[in-house]
């Protein structure tokens, strides 16, 4: 299948989807936190499906490649800022995000993997 446009991956669609549910969290955080962890949380997650969209329209392979790293980068960064706000703030479930974020980092993985293989 010819995929043709960014809209169309997968990896794209669950990105979104997790940008969401990031938001939804974030909005339980105290209010003190809006230019601490939750701006940070919500940049991070936003990286994901702009990078993977990104490399897309570059159309060059070697590009393509490098940012579909950003993007696993970032999901690394807001696995780490997950990390840390499950331990202040025990109290809200982080279980939707966490698989959410698992899959997308599995699908990058793939993705950069065979398309390194491609070159």
């Amino acid at each position: 299948m010819y995929i043709e446009s960014y809209k169309q991956l997968q990896v794209w669609q669950k990105a979104m989807e997790l940008v969401k549910e990031i938001y939804k969290i974030t909005e339980k955080f105290p209010k003190e936190e809006i230019y601490g962890l939750v701006s940070q949380m919500r940049r991070a997650a936003i990286s994901i499906p702009s990078n993977t969209a990104e490399g897309y329209k570059r159309r060059n392979l070697g590009e393509y490649i490098q940012f579909l790293s950003i993007a696993d980068a970032s999901a690394a960064e807001l696995e780490t800022q997950i990390i840390i706000t499950k331990d202040l703030y025990f109290k809200i479930d982080f279980s939707k995000v966490e698989s959410l974020l698992l899959e997308i980092q599995k699908m990058l993985a793939v993705m950069i993997r065979k398309l390194n293989a491609k070159r």
